[in-house]
C-alpha cells in the first residue's frame, strides 16, 4: 500500500517518500540500525519488508547466520524467532507472504548494503534478508539489493560470528528484538 501511495504522489509530481527501518538489536551487538530502504530499486522487496516489520514479524527473530568479512543473515520469521523458534532450521523458513520475482539492479554489494536473501532459484526471496560487512561483487546482478545501512554500522561489525563455512551461530545468536518502518 505504502509503495502504490508513493508512485500516486509522484505521478502527480510531489517528491518520493523515503522509507527506512529502524533495527534494534541486543546480543554481542547492542544498538539501533537505522536503513534507508531502495523503493525506487526493488518496490516488491521493500513492500514485503516493510509490511511484515509493520506487522511485528521481525521482532525477535536472530541472526541465525553471520560470516566473518562477508555478511550478517536474519529475518526468518517462521524458524528464527528466539522464543518459540526452531533454532536448528532457522534459515530455512519464509513468511506467509508469496515469494518475489527478483529484483535485479546495477547497486553493488558493498559494506552496510542490505540484500535478499533466496535459494537457488532468483524468484525466492521471502522474508530473510543479510547486511554486508565488506564488498561482495560476486553477489551484484545475483540478489536483490534492497537497502542500506546510514547509522549503526558499529553496531552490525559487533553482531555475533558464526562459525564453520555455512556461518551458523552456534549458543546465543544477537536478536533483532524490534523493527520499526520510518518515513
Amino acid at each position: 500500500m505504502r509503495n502504490i501511495l508513493a508512485a500516486l504522489l509522484i505521478a502527480a509530481g510531489a517528491p518520493a517518500l523515503a522509507t527506512g527501518l529502524e533495527i534494534d538489536i541486543e546480543g554481542e551487538a547492542n544498538g539501533t540500525v537505522t536503513i534507508d530502504l531502495f523503493e525506487d530499486v526493488a518496490p516488491a522487496h521493500v513492500e514485503q519488508i516493510t509490511t511484515l516489520a509493520e506487522q511485528g514479524a521481525y521482532d525477535g527473530v536472530v541472526f541465525h547466520r553471520v560470516i566473518d568479512g562477508f555478511m550478517a543473515q536474519t529475518g526468518d520469521v517462521e524458524f528464527g524467532k528466539l522464543e518459540g523458534g526452531n533454532m536448528r532450521a532457522a534459515g530455512s523458513g519464509s513468511s506467509d507472504l508469496p515469494d518475489l520475482e527478483a529484483e535485479f539492479s546495477s547497486e553493488p554489494f558493498e559494506a552496510g548494503v542490505i540484500g535478499m536473501a533466496r535459494s537457488q532459484s532468483p524468484d525466492s526471496a521471502n522474508s530473510q534478508f543479510f547486511i554486508m560487512f565488506d564488498a561482495g561483487p560476486h553477489l551484484n546482478g545475483q540478489y536483490t539489493v534492497v537497502g542500506k545501512v546510514t547509522n549503526g554500522m558499529d553496531v552490525v561489525n559487533a553482531i555475533k560470528r558464526g562459525t564453520g563455512g555455512n556461518g551458523a551461530v552456534v549458543g546465543q545468536p544477537d536478536v533483532m528484538t524490534a523493527v520499526r518502518v520510518t518515513d
